[in-house]
């Protein structure tokens, strides 16, 4: 039985999964400001929206000051996921992990800081972060895990039944990579765009009746990252076009992660979104031109801070 989960990032991901499970195990939260644990500790976990809980959650800055977990959910941004594996290194070495970032390579950072049985993850969750303390629940989506190396998917079955319990959307996948590189896909068209245009993910990425509308652009930067998935052996698990499509109709327009690092100036996670999929089409030798483009203009955006 999985009887204590600890989650690593409390920002908006990670507050959806501990607000959720508080429901049905134990939470512990690792939170990178001191004040962001004490305020979890003082006032518990609001979440509002598609649903409404007030959750008791035990946070600290330092693994050695919380009980040793079952699994770890690591929901950190890309900025944070090696110091806050750096501090989880050495704790919990019979945990297991489990990743849920954007992009490729979480696992691969994952093992180099310890020994853990790992679980790949991505999540469709979303959600808007009014305070340390309270998390709009926006789109309850569906969070998609799947082993990785030689962990039995019994164990990764274990965890979704546990999300699921927690009124949480989940799919357990024998082979994740083709949801990852799903996700990858619309990612790496999305996000830099709204992070350059302004916009939130909305009817705009999806037009395509006019010949200047954004969604040509969207549609080609998805076309590129399908055409490296396929050149990479991998069979996607939803189209990224649909996805986007699907997304841009759900009514209320969703701000993208980079759109909100960008209004706040922040790093955004670029490098390790499209970074990857530029990675893969070098190795693979499959032309991004769009690719290439919107990545060193969201760089350029950065350097311009």
């Amino acid at each position: 039985m999985i009887e204590r989960v600890c989650i690593v990032g409390a920002g908006v991901i990670g507050s959806l999964f501990a607000g959720h499970l508080a429901s049905v195990c134990e939470v512990t939260v690792l939170t990178r400001r001191r004040e962001h644990a004490e305020a979890l500790n003082r006032e518990g976990l609001r979440i509002t929206g598609r649903s409404e809980r007030q959750a008791r959650v035990r946070a600290a800055t330092d693994p050695s000051e919380l009980p040793e977990p079952d699994v770890v959910i690591v929901a950190t941004k890309a900025s944070g996921l090696r110091p806050a594996l750096e501090a989880l290194s050495g704790h919990y070495p019979r945990a297991t992990v489990v990743t849920v970032l954007n992009g490729l390579g979480a696992e691969e950072m994952v093992r180099e800081h310890g020994d853990w049985q790992i679980v790949s993850g991505v999540t469709f969750m979303s959600g808007t972060r009014h305070s340390d303390t309270h998390v709009e629940y926006i789109l309850d989506t569906e969070t998609w895990l799947g082993p990785y190396e030689d962990i039995p998917f019994e164990r990764v079955r274990e965890i979704a039944e546990l999300l699921e319990s927690a009124g949480l959307k989940v799919e357990a996948l024998p082979d994740l990579r083709p949801a990852q590189w799903s996700k990858l896909v619309f990612n790496a068209a999305v996000n830099p765009v709204a992070a350059l245009t302004g916009l939130p993910h909305d009817w705009h990425f999806a037009a395509e009746e006019d010949p200047f509308d954004l969604g040509h652009l969207v549609h080609g930067l998805i076309d590129e990252g399908k055409a490296v998935a396929a050149s990479a052996g991998i069979e996607l698990h939803d189209d990224p076009w649909e996805m986007n499509v699907l997304a841009t109709r759900r009514g209320s327009a969703h701000y993208p992660s980079m759109l909100e690092d960008v209004e706040a100036r922040r790093p955004t996670e670029i490098d390790l979104i499209t970074g990857s999929l530029l990675r893969e089409a070098e190795r693979h030798g499959v032309p991004v031109p769009l690719h290439a483009a919107v990545h060193a203009l969201v760089k350029g955006k950065e350097a311009s801070w």
